[in-house]
């Protein structure tokens, strides 16, 4: 019994310093005060603590609740969080930069590079989840529902990363274009086909056109009866189209 507590303890411990250094990296993207990572730390402090413990006081159990506990707030939701907050904010952060035209006329290029960390953020959140695999073993009472959780839109906020996405792609090709490279890249299937990811060079005007006519798709789809304004997508997709002919 004791070497199984024994053994148990040291994977809890080696487990607890992976999900140190995940915290760390998380937390230098996210700042100091966030609650979720701050209960994460608590809970990862309590599980040293436990770990510390002479090994006829330690309780299995105990400390793999704890662990668990601790892996609940480190999950995809808490990540999609995290990416949300960070490509919105670049997101508001960008739209005020194109209301200065004399800085974009000098630094174009860093409005470029703030677009396409702000547009890899909202895209990497929309594509933490899979989308749920419809088939005759899975009943829904609404085929809305349905439709919307088979093309990974799980919330508001999916679409409206969509939006936010396409928009900043807008930006991209509107001041960006003379300085447009094909070093930047990021994972392009977003929009609901798989869990497998492509990381490829980031063409605005392609990943914007994309995007956009799902949002719109979706918009005037499932959540017609919700009232989501396509107006600003439409207007957006012509000038692509307008740049593409």
């Amino acid at each position: 019994m004791a070497a199984a507590v024994s053994g148990v303890v040291r994977r809890v411990e080696e487990l607890g310093d992976l999900a140190q250094a995940h915290i760390q990296h998380l937390s230098e993207a996210a700042g100091e005060d966030d609650h979720f990572l701050i209960r994460a730390s608590a809970a990862l402090e309590k599980l040293k603590l436990l770990c510390g413990e002479e090994e006829e006081c330690s309780n299995p159990s105990n400390l793999l609740e704890l662990y668990t506990q601790l892996c609940d707030l480190l999950g995809d939701e808490l990540l999609e969080c995290l990416s949300w907050r960070r490509g919105a904010l670049l997101y508001m952060y960008c739209h005020s930069l194109t209301k200065r035209r004399e800085w974009l006329l000098r630094k174009s290029n860093l409005l470029q590079k703030y677009l396409v960390d702000g547009i890899n953020y909202l895209l990497q959140m929309l594509n933490y989840r899979c989308p749920v695999q419809l088939n005759e073993g899975v009943s829904f009472q609404d085929l809305d529902t349905a439709k919307l959780l088979s093309t990974g839109i799980f919330s508001d906020i999916h679409v409206l990363a969509m939006m936010y996405s396409g928009e900043m792609c807008y930006w991209g090709v509107k001041h960006c274009t003379d300085h447009q490279s094909g070093n930047h890249e990021v994972d392009t299937d977003v929009f609901g086909t798989s869990c497998t990811t492509h990381r490829e060079p980031l063409d605005f005007r392609e990943v914007g056109e994309k995007i956009l006519k799902k949002y719109v798709s979706v918009c005037e789809g499932p959540l017609k009866e919700q009232e989501w304004n396509t107006t600003n997508a439409k207007q957006i997709l012509g000038f692509f189209q307008q740049r593409c002919s």
